[in-house]
């Protein structure tokens, strides 16, 4: 009996899948739940898991190939072995035509019907079963009508063919004019976009064309951060078991700004502003398949921990594909830390529908007077990138500056002060 292997439900909205790869080879056994193949959709990748043991019988939908929800992508043979060979037909009934197989006139059966001697004598020989007369019953081959076979006089091969007279070796041929840049297609590697990646591109082009877009900057000076980091992150890490990061505080910082600037968390739906009165903060965390933002909710009502906590586990389930699409959906404002890769200024692009994003950049030893004086400070450049049609200039330095607030004195933070 043959199960179907289905495209699952992908989330609202998603309706296509792209085969990434078959994790079994066909033919190979399957374990129930086993993973056995990986789809690609526009937000995760994700696994189609074997409903029933068995073996991958028939693979429908090679990869790279796109499918819908509720397509069948392949077939599971339950209770059947890794790579066993379909079991011999029954003979027929006395009185009914033979298959052609076997009720075929000699020399030579189909090699499907050969008895494993007979096969094993064929294949060391390199013998064509079909140019051997068969003597068994049904016309089947036997282990003496190979052995004859091989017994009999081989006719003389022909004389091999003479020589063709060799060609005077051509004139050579002058150097072409290049007349345009060097073709080099032989160094080229082409590889299909996935779709993740496309989708990642039609968004970003979606927030430039639609979104009066621009960016502001500021600078905050993280030294009481790092020194509370510094002070605290053993004890902080001990009690709840994850480190205590930069990210957090943001976090917090940003919640503490969208309260004061509302603008920063709506969105345009139509002739429409919508003010979103709760705090989705959206994390970009950099795969190899690409850029996706995972949604931490509720953040206004979560501590330093939960929030650590929640971005430590989206950040190793998204390096692995294992998101939830429903983890990806919503939001109403990101925070992308760009300085993990040692950027030091960027001016980052809108996540539409939202209408703000905050980049965070490298902390770098510069020097900045303070007090008079010229020290030796840990700088992060901060990078606001909104929507004009909804922000103003006001709210969005504004905000930058709330940020930075926070960050230099964190105890506001803690007090919500």
């Amino acid at each position: 009996m043959a199960t179907e292997i289905k495209v699952p439900a992908l989330g609202e909205s998603v309706t296509e899948a792209t085969v990434a790869r078959w994790l079994k080879p066909l033919g190979a056994a399957v374990a129930q739940d086993e993973a056995l193949v990986e789809l690609e959709t526009d937000k995760v990748t994700l696994e189609v898991n074997a409903s029933v043991a068995g073996a991958l019988a028939e693979i429908l939908v090679p990869e790279g190939g796109t499918v819908e929800v509720g397509a069948v992508l392949g077939l599971i043979a339950e209770g059947a072995v890794a790579g066993a060979p379909p079991a011999p037909e029954p003979a027929p009934p006395a009185g009914e035509a033979k298959p052609a197989a076997i009720a075929a006139s000699v020399p030579g059966p189909a090699a499907d019907v050969l008895s494993p001697a007979v096969r094993k004598l064929v294949d060391d020989n390199k013998l064509d079963p079909a140019q051997i007369k068969a003597t068994g019953k049904d016309g089947r081959l036997t282990k003496e009508d190979v052995l004859t076979h091989l017994e009999a006089p081989k006719a003389a091969p022909p004389p091999p063919p003479a020589p063709a007279p060799k060609a005077p070796p051509p004139a050579p041929r002058p150097a072409p004019v290049s007349s345009g840049p060097r073709l080099r297609a032989d160094q080229e590697e082409r590889v299909r976009m996935t779709r993740l990646r496309m989708r990642i591109a039609e968004r970003l082009k979606e927030a430039q064309n639609t979104a009066a877009m621009l960016t502001t900057f500021n600078e905050v000076d993280m030294t009481n951060l790092l020194a509370m980091r510094s002070q605290f992150k053993d004890v902080f890490e001990k009690k709840h078991g994850v480190r205590l990061g930069f990210m957090s505080f943001f976090v917090k910082a940003c919640v503490a700004a969208l309260k004061e600037l509302p603008a920063v968390n709506a969105e345009i739906d139509g002739t429409d502003l919508v003010y979103k009165n709760y705090y989705d903060i959206g994390v970009a965390v950099g795969t190899p398949q690409g850029l996706v933002v995972p949604v931490v909710r509720d953040c206004d009502q979560l501590g330093f921990a939960d929030i650590e906590k929640k971005i430590t586990d989206y950040g190793k389930r998204a390096r692995d594909g294992k998101l939830a699409i429903d983890e990806l959906s919503g939001g109403t404002f990101t925070i992308t830390n760009g300085g993990v890769y040692g950027s030091l200024m960027s001016t980052p692009i809108l996540n539409p529908p939202q209408s703000g994003i905050l980049g965070m950049h490298k902390t770098m030893d510069r020097p900045m007077a303070v007090g008079g004086k010229v020290e030796i400070r840990p700088m992060m450049y901060l990078a606001l990138s909104y929507d004009h049609r909804v922000i103003d200039g006001r709210e969005a330095v504004t905000f930058l500056v709330r940020v930075k607030e926070g960050i230099e004195d964190p105890q506001r933070l803690l007090l919500a002060v």
